[in-house]
This record gives C-alpha cells, sequence and structure tokens, in this order.
C-alpha cells in the first residue's frame, strides 16, 4: 500500500481542522491541524486576496516545520456590501473569530435591504506548500446563496446561520456535515485540489 506523508493544516480552527481531516481519510492522508505544533506563531493574514493570504500561511509555517503544509483562506462575499467582508470575514467587527459579534454587524449592514437583494458567496482558495516553503499547488471554490435577518440551525461557523443556500431551502447552519461536506465553498476548492495532491505525492514516491 502506498505510504503518502501527512499535512498539517496552516489553521487552530477545530471546526475546519475536522472538516477538511474527514476529506483526505478515506485517501489515507493525515492531516492535523498546526496546534500541534505550538512553536509555529500566527501569521499575519495581511495580503489583498484569498490567495495571498493562503499562500502566505502555507509557506511560513511550512518553513518553520518543514512539512507539507497546506492552508486555504475563505470568507463571504455580499453583493450588496461590494464584496465585503470578504477577506476582513473573520475580523469583520474587529476581534479576529468572534463570530457573534461578525454576525451582529452584518445584519445591522444588511438591515435595509430586502432578502431578495441579499445575495451573497463563499469563496474559499486552498494552497499546498512543500517543506521549503514552496507553493506547489492552489485550487478556489465557491458557494452562492443568500444571507436572511435570522439565524437557522447550529451547525458549522462563522456565517453559517444566516447563509441560505437556496437549492437546498436551509442555511449551512442547518445543512448537516455530511451535505456541507459536498456543497461547500472548501468541499469544491478540496475538491479540485486533493486530485492534484494524490498526484503529486504518487510522482514524489
Amino acid at each position: 500500500m502506498t505510504s503518502f506523508p501527512s499535512i498539517v493544516l496552516s489553521s487552530r480552527n477545530k471546526k475546519k481542522i475536522g472538516e477538511i481531516a474527514e476529506l483526505f481519510a478515506p485517501l489515507g492522508i493525515e492531516l492535523v491541524g498546526v496546534d500541534q505544533f505550538p512553536e509555529v506563531g500566527e501569521v499575519e493574514e495581511d495580503g489583498d486576496s484569498f490567495a495571498a493570504n493562503a499562500a502566505k500561511k502555507a509557506a511560513e509555517v511550512a518553513k518553520q516545520i518543514q512539512h507539507w503544509v497546506i492552508a486555504e483562506d475563505s470568507g463571504l462575499c455580499v453583493d450588496a456590501l461590494n464584496g465585503a467582508p470578504g477577506i476582513y470575514s473573520a475580523r469583520y467587527a474587529g476581534q479576529q473569530g468572534a463570530d457573534a459579534a461578525n454576525n451582529e454587524k452584518l445584519l445591522h449592514e444588511l438591515a435595509a435591504v430586502p432578502v431578495e437583494k441579499r445575495t451573497a458567496y463563499y469563496v474559499c482558495h486552498a494552497v499546498l506548500c512543500d517543506p521549503s516553503g514552496q507553493v506547489r499547488l492552489s485550487s478556489e471554490g465557491r458557494c452562492g446563496g443568500v444571507i436572511l435577518n435570522s439565524f437557522h440551525g447550529e451547525h458549522g461557523f462563522g456565517y453559517d446561520p444566516l447563509f441560505l443556500v437556496q437549492e437546498y431551502h436551509q442555511t449551512f447552519g442547518q445543512l448537516t456535515p455530511a451535505v456541507k461536506r459536498h456543497i461547500s465553498h472548501r468541499a469544491k476548492a478540496f475538491e479540485r485540489l486533493i486530485p492534484q495532491i494524490l498526484r503529486l505525492f504518487e510522482q514524489c514516491q
């Protein structure tokens, strides 16, 4: 049986780590969070795009630990807000990862916008760096929806309870993890990235 190297995900978000690790598990590739490497500090996300932030997070961590590293930068882009919160999604209200505050700010910004004009999409840009910190692969996925004016569901994280996927008549917060694994922006990005990783790892054997 072919043995592939493990991959470190440049994230400390437990739900995100679990969500992505499940995508790799059937392939025999172990994915662990960067929280397993306490010597690695936070990487400042000061890029001007999802792609730039993902590449920086992957490269800096890979160089520190000399390991294959995946990083992804993702966020919510709302058409009525000219693409905001965009790359600032995780810190929209000022503090990194403050989901409740970010959601409240989003609802406030959209208070005067009717639901039918609250179209939005999640975007995820994923990058794989080799142990030297060189970007080897990248991919992007998107998932469209509408922002509701109240919370629905307990699953997911971030803006998920407000993000309605119209084809399913449910928010990301209501959809089961199994369904979300197939339709989310993150799932689509990794659906494109994983076959590339398999080919690359096979070539490196």
